[in-house]
């Protein structure tokens, strides 16, 4: 047998296993993170326990969806968690105003779409490094948020709103479950099957190319950094009703998973890579090693080491496949 031969594993050659598990391998680690937590945790396959994995998944599933097209086109957006804060505190001064729950709920969409639109202007016109906008413009949306609320927390005026947050469609399908699958078939369809979709991969691909092939790079940078603010709202709703009350001090930290999930479901920090239902299993993967510990009774800080280092070998997979593809 030659070495040629060699390579070959169930009738692949070593480019197709890089290619297969560089899209599907994730896939695996999470079914065997399943196999270990149900021996692990009798507890663990119990339905509700399930649902709860997928409820606090919710909120930084949806913040890590509008992520990847940022990190698809070559970005990264580290303000997503102070949007959630400064969405929570425009929900709380809104519903103060007016009673309105939608009414709220759109002004704090828009509040985060517009100051994405602003993340997406500062890259795509100025040519300023993403890092460093999103990292300055998370300062001033969380002080923004601090300037609403003057600084406090308050509870929301109309109650109903909370039902957003802890209400069921059906007794086994919680709100915020409906609607992180609703924002991934929607994320799904953008990403992979749209021109938008097409060209993102392309700024993120090679942008000397997407700009010779005609893309419009400054509108499709923008518009990841408008969805990515978009879902950042979306993300400060559920929040918002999950807790009951509008905060100015939420979401810290919550942009370090929503990366992780890129990461770790097989999104490149190079861009140009990416898949929306590889970032949904990274989300589950953090939710599950959260959950997982918690049941075996593993203090809470190690989940964090865990998560870091899944990053690091998601990172270095990347690299080597990438190297060897080159």
């Amino acid at each position: 047998m030659n070495k040629k031969q060699d390579t070959r594993v169930l009738g692949m050659d070593q480019h197709d296993l890089n290619i297969f598990m560089k899209r599907y391998g994730i896939v695996f680690v999470m079914l065997g993170m399943f196999v270990i937590l149900m021996f692990a945790s009798p507890n663990f396959l119990k339905t509700n326990n399930l649902i709860n994995i997928l409820v606090s998944v919710s909120i930084n599933g949806v913040l890590a969806l509008g992520m990847v097209f940022v990190i698809t086109a070559g970005g990264i957006d580290l303000s997503v968690g102070a949007m959630l804060a400064l969405a929570s505190t425009t929900i709380g001064v809104v519903l103060n105003l007016t009673g309105n729950n939608l009414l709220a709920c759109l002004a704090a969409i828009l509040i985060c779409g517009l100051l994405g639109f602003v993340n997406g202007v500062l890259v795509a016109k100025f040519n300023m490094f993403p890092f460093v906008v999103t990292l300055a413009s998370q300062l001033v949306i969380r002080g923004l948020g601090f300037v609403i609320s003057g600084g406090y927390s308050f509870a929301l005026a109309n109650p109903k709103f909370s039902q957003i947050g802890l209400g069921k469609l059906f007794p086994l399908m919680p709100y915020p479950v409906i609607i992180l699958l609703v924002v991934f078939m929607i994320s799904y369809i953008l990403l992979h099957w749209t021109k938008f979709g097409r060209y993102v991969y392309a700024v993120g691909g090679n942008i000397n190319a997407a700009t010779a092939s005609g893309v419009n790079i400054f509108w499709t940078r923008t518009m990841t950094f408008v969805i990515s603010g978009i879902f950042a709202g979306i993300a400060g709703i559920l929040m918002t009703a999950k807790i009951n009350a509008a905060q100015p001090n939420i979401g810290v930290g919550y942009e370090t998973d929503a990366i992780a999930a890129c990461v770790i479901g097989g999104a490149s920090f190079a861009g140009g890579v990416s898949t929306i239902p590889g970032t949904l299993v990274g989300i589950v993967i953090i939710g599950l090693i959260y959950n997982g510990m918690n049941l075996i009774g593993i203090e809470s800080y190690y989940q964090t080491i865990v998560k870091g280092l899944l990053i690091i070998g998601a990172v270095m997979l990347d690299m080597t496949i990438n190297k060897k593809r080159g």
